[in-house]
């Protein structure tokens, strides 16, 4: 394999990780890379991002559901209001991660995030997006970086501003999911009616 698109069971070319698994088809096709804004909903991403950090994806999407129960639809508001006996239901809770520090992480975060203005999480985040002009489009799942000078400034501005749990890895992988990036293969379906 040359890690380019390979053909899905519809004969259509797909970035290669975007066929392991029925979960990733949808998500792939319909999801991955498109625009995301909106101060909850990049606050979802970034929640999902960090909780994935150390896992696979999958884990996480199948697991998406269950996450957005737990903590209202990822609204900062009522989030940032949770308290610690929110924080010890959220620890028993078996439809998403029970890992203490990334719970921790997302209450902390909340509580940061519901002091800024109406857009602002929106507005800082999207001013990282590069160029695509001056992006080259990835032929092969080589070509596409896990780490960028931008998500690097974009973790960076974020932690500054007292966020946790965001390092450039995991600011890179919000970039391409909110669709900041768009490194669906050249050859991908998903990519040509964009390129």
């Amino acid at each position: 394999m040359t890690g380019g698109a390979v053909p899905g069971p519809d004969g259509k070319l797909r970035c290669p990780w975007g066929l392991s698994t029925e979960d990733y088809v949808t998500y792939h096709d319909e999801e991955w890379g498109r625009p995301v804004h909106g101060d909850d909903a990049l606050f979802e991403r970034l929640c999902l991002e960090a909780f994935q950090s150390g896992l696979s994806w999958i884990t996480i999407l199948r697991r998406r559901e269950g996450f957005r129960r737990a903590f209202d639809d990822f609204k900062i508001a009522a989030v940032a209001e949770y308290t610690d006996a929110d924080k010890e239901r959220l620890l028993a809770d078996e439809g998403i991660i029970r890992n203490r520090a990334k719970i921790d992480a997302t209450l902390a975060n909340a509580k940061v995030l519901a002091g800024w203005s109406a857009g602002e999480l929106d507005t800082l985040v999207w001013s990282y997006a590069p160029d695509p002009a001056k992006r080259p489009v990835p032929r092969t799942i080589a070509d596409v970086p896990a780490v960028t000078d931008e998500s690097t400034a974009l973790a960076k501005d974020l932690k500054k501003r007292g966020l946790r749990f965001i390092g450039p890895t995991t600011a890179y992988a919000l970039m391409q999911a909110c669709g900041l990036v768009d490194d669906h293969l050249r050859d991908c379906v998903v990519r040509s009616p964009r390129a």
